[in-house]
């Protein structure tokens, strides 16, 4: 009787392990883009060098404000959407 009792406990961990697990490794729809995807996304649109990433909020949405520094030596600053992951 005692090992079904340890049998039924190790599954509960188990299954509570997993499920924790899960959700860990899924991420929400709603969830921000990170600041070096930001940076990433930022370099991939501009083909210039990141020199900074800071989070702002412009009319009611907040976004990822990128600092890039052209080959030709301008300094520009790309908008990307915090939610979305899109340039603005």
């Amino acid at each position: 009787m005692a090992s079904f009792f340890y049998a039924l406990n190790t599954m509960k961990s188990l299954s509570t392990l997993l499920c924790a697990l899960l959700l860990a490794l899924t991420t929400p729809a709603w969830a921000d883009i990170s600041r070096d995807q930001a940076a990433a996304v930022a370099q991939q649109a501009s083909g210039a060098r990141v020199l900074s990433v800071e989070k702002a909020e412009i009319d009611g949405r907040v976004v990822w404000r990128v600092k890039v520094l052209s080959a030709q030596g301008e300094v520009r600053v790309v908008l990307v959407d915090a939610a979305s992951g899109r340039v603005l």
